[in-house]
């Protein structure tokens, strides 16, 4: 199973800007690495996703725009830029990593997702 930690999280003002990463232990051509965050309160919901395949990203509507999420095949990571940041960004925010395989895209369903980071809080504050 692929080790995966998070980084960067903390604490920012509303309009900010902050960069999570994502180290992986092993990635590979077939790797789709996703971003799922959980707010207080609140299930967990995939929120970007990218094929280290081609580098295709794919986002959720709520951060399309805002959040850009980049892979490194050569450092194994995949880093999310967060910018222009709402408190309702406040969440706990983790990666996931699986091979595509058969799958025609990567998804943001976390059930299909195999191995876990354990979070990273972020905060943001009016």
């Amino acid at each position: 199973q692929v080790q995966l930690m998070e980084s960067g999280g903390g604490s920012v003002q509303a309009g900010g800007s902050l960069r999570l990463s994502c180290a992986a232990s092993t990635t590979s051509g077939d790797t789709c690495v996703a971003w799922f965050r959980q707010a207080p309160g609140k299930d967990r919901e995939g929120i970007a996703n990218v094929y280290f395949g081609d580098g295709l990203a794919r986002y959720h509507a709520s951060v399309r725009g805002r959040f850009i999420l980049s892979p490194n095949r050569a450092k194994n990571t995949a880093d999310l830029k967060m910018s222009n940041l709402t408190p309702e960004d406040t969440a706990i925010y983790y990666c996931a990593s699986r091979p595509r395989g058969l799958m025609s895209f990567c998804s943001l369903s976390q059930s299909l997702y195999e191995s876990w980071g354990q979070g990273t809080q972020v905060t943001v504050s009016t």
